[in-house]
């Protein structure tokens, strides 16, 4: 039984319903009225028997009751039975037949009669902008259990599980993405940020193994580089994370959106210290000779930060006498940096830019190489 078919019936069944008493042959109206007139007499009858009216009372209201009967049956003659009849015929046939052909002609240029079954289930997992995410997900999910060799799916599923805190789930999907798609730094490096989310925080020894596969396939991935950093400072290596940050920085555009994070990163740490028997990063190593160097490293510690203070104080002296070497301005901020003194580079950023305040040319190469140290925030 179609669809059409039981629309039909339940049309029909709505228009009988509605129908059904004229077909019955209802009294007309003026039939109704000589019903009336009669009962009225008859009541007229039992209340003079039983004394309520008087018998000249009585004949006055015959005589009206009378008047009004002759004149409704009059009227239920000159209006011919079959003429009534007819007309209910009329009206049936009508309805039954033009209310359908009117739908239809409304219904089938507006409506869409071939437009199939949308269940509820179907409706729920729809792609658009007004559907949940986790439905979104569910769907994706449905599609990978079918289709689990499918690396795009993982590869957009994963970042979607991690923000939804399903951590486990986010790690399994990267995976998989690199195991079908192919190894890329991006996945890896998303790995280890996962890693470290579900660890608190912490780079544990599987998201460094992760990070430093995505540094190696890719150098200058900016995720991975500033977790490696991180996982220097957690092991107290505070010289090599601030190694890590500066290289990214003096890599980085300038609207990188991770740049002021890494900025604060290099801050916390406050440029770290050098390496043992390494000059601060930004000095030359011309400015030390080849034995001096040799000899720094059997140096104790606080010979060795002498001498490196020292180096320092020599580029800031010759500054002081040639200010137009904005490179040198640059070297001296940075290693003042590197040593921790913030105060010592600010105040050398300040006066680099007095001593070339009068040459746009390189005030402005001077400004465009200080982003990269995060003191003007």
């Amino acid at each position: 039984m179609t669809p059409w078919f039981v629309f039909a019936l339940m049309t029909a069944a709505a228009i009988f319903a509605v129908l059904l008493p004229l077909g019955l042959g209802a009294r007309s109206a003026a039939g109704q009225e000589v019903a009336v007139y009669k009962d009225q007499l008859a009541e007229i009858e039992r209340d003079l028997s039983t004394g309520l009216i008087g018998k000249t009372e009585a004949e006055a209201a015959r005589v009206e009751i009378g008047r009004r009967l002759l004149a409704a049956a009059d009227q239920d003659e000159a209006q011919p039975a079959g003429k009534s009849l007819g007309m209910r015929r009329t009206a049936a046939v009508l309805a039954l037949v033009g209310l359908p052909i009117v739908a239809l002609a409304v219904y089938l240029p507006l409506g869409s009669p071939q437009l199939p079954d949308f269940p509820l289930a179907a409706r729920n997992s729809q792609p658009g902008g007004s559907q949940p995410l986790e439905a979104l997900v569910a769907q994706v999910e449905q599609h990978l259990q079918s289709s689990p060799t499918d690396a795009r799916g993982w590869s957009v599923l994963a970042p979607v599980l991690a923000r939804l805190g399903r951590s486990d789930d986010a790690i399994r999907a990267y995976r998989n993405a690199i195991t079908y798609g192919g190894d890329k730094a991006a996945l890896r490096a998303d790995l280890g940020e996962v890693l470290i989310a579900t660890a608190g925080g912490v780079v544990t020894a599987d998201a460094k193994t992760e990070l430093e596969r995505a540094h190696a396939l890719d150098a200058d991935e900016p995720k991975a580089n500033y977790f490696l950093g991180l996982a220097a400072e957690q092991d107290g290596r505070k010289a090599d994370a601030a190694a890590i940050w500066r290289a990214m920085l003096a890599k980085a555009p300038a609207d990188a959106p991770w740049r002021p994070l890494v900025t604060a990163s290099l801050g916390r740490v406050g440029g770290g210290q050098p390496p043992a028997g390494q000059p601060p990063a930004g000095v030359e190593a011309p400015a030390l000779p080849a034995e001096a160097m040799a000899a720094a490293k059997n140096m104790k510690e606080g010979d060795r930060e002498a001498m490196i203070r020292g180096m320092v104080d020599r580029l800031a002296t010759r500054l002081k006498q040639n200010g137009d070497d904005v490179d040198g301005w640059l070297r001296l901020v940075r290693a003042y940096m590197v040593m921790g003194d913030l105060d010592k580079a600010r105040s050398a950023l300040s006066d680099a830019r007095q001593a070339v305040a009068n040459d746009e040319t390189r005030l402005r190469q001077l400004n465009e190489g200080a982003k990269t140290f995060g003191l003007d925030g």
